[in-house]
């Protein structure tokens, strides 16, 4: 199983040089990925969860594709219905020729009421808009004269049965968000049991997970996976990949804003289980 990190895009404390040592950190510890978020415009339903200033996800990504050179990037997730579909269709494949086919495109129907106003996005059709947008992307790509990319892995977000519905359909991986340790078990049941509905083979799970390390353990019955101490991170780590999941992504913020400007905490956490998990590859 690889793992890759969610590297906060927002937030003051956010800047180049935050970005920077963030790459260099998750690529020096041989994670496998780097993952941002997305959203453009701050509006106030979004400023509550993810304040400015916010790091727009192409843009961004691109400048850390010429500061690495190994790491795979992506976003968790693009919002879909935010973009014209053959904008972001040609983005991403010239994002994904310009890293070396380093992209994987995480993507999600979006929940901002406020932010889709204000884009001029009908919120009540953002889900058949994500459907249709994600066809026209795939339909631009085969044109490879004109977009000159390798393919492009879609990863379709969303805990929901509609997401999963999503994934089977239009998507090369599942990618659920944050739950509880259980949760994963009893998902993957069900996204096999949709997949045998739609007659369509079942796409690998790409979990998001939270990453919050405690000194004492956490016993409450809604604990996120990913977080307690090192021993409960590093168990829901091997529960995941004995549920088949082919990569895992590590989400270290947790809502407070002072983990932006200090993220030495969450970096020391990142070593720990950068060091299990290559002591696991060894064996």
């Amino acid at each position: 199983m690889r793992i890759g990190v969610n590297v906060p895009n927002f937030a003051p404390g956010t800047d180049p040089e935050m970005l920077r040592q963030w790459a260099q950190t998750v690529e020096g510890l041989g994670f496998d990925m780097l993952m941002v978020s997305d959203h453009i415009a701050v509006t106030p339903d979004v400023a509550e969860q993810y304040p400015a200033p916010f790091y727009e996800p192409f843009t961004t990504l691109s400048w850390l594709a010429g500061l690495t050179r190994r790491i795979r990037l992506g976003t968790t997730v693009l919002i879909v219905p935010y973009r014209h579909p053959l904008l972001t269709a040609r983005m991403a494949a010239n994002l994904n020729r310009l890293s070396g086919g380093r992209l994987v495109l995480g993507v999600g129907v979006g929940w901002a009421r406020q932010e889709f106003e204000a884009l001029g996005v009908p919120f009540r059709r953002r889900g058949a808009l994500t459907d249709e947008y994600l066809h026209a992307m795939r339909d631009a790509w085969s044109d490879t004269d004109d977009y000159d990319t390798q393919p492009i892995p879609i990863w379709v977000g969303g805990n929901s049965d509609a997401g999963m519905r999503r994934a089977v359909r239009l998507g090369d991986a599942w990618h659920p968000l944050r739950f509880t340790p259980g949760w994963l078990t009893e998902a993957a049941a069900r996204l096999q049991a949709i997949a045998d509905e739609v007659g369509r083979p079942a796409p690998p799970m790409t979990p998001r997970i939270a990453l919050q390390e405690t000194r004492d353990p956490v016993t409450a019955r809604d604990r996120l996976a990913g977080v307690g101490t090192i021993e409960q991170i590093l168990a829901d780590l091997d529960q995941i990949r004995l549920l088949g999941a082919g990569t895992v992504v590590l989400d270290p913020f947790n809502g407070d804003l002072t983990e932006i400007r200090q993220p030495g905490r969450a970096w020391l956490t990142l070593a720990a289980v950068a060091a299990h998990h290559t002591s696991q590859e060894d064996r």
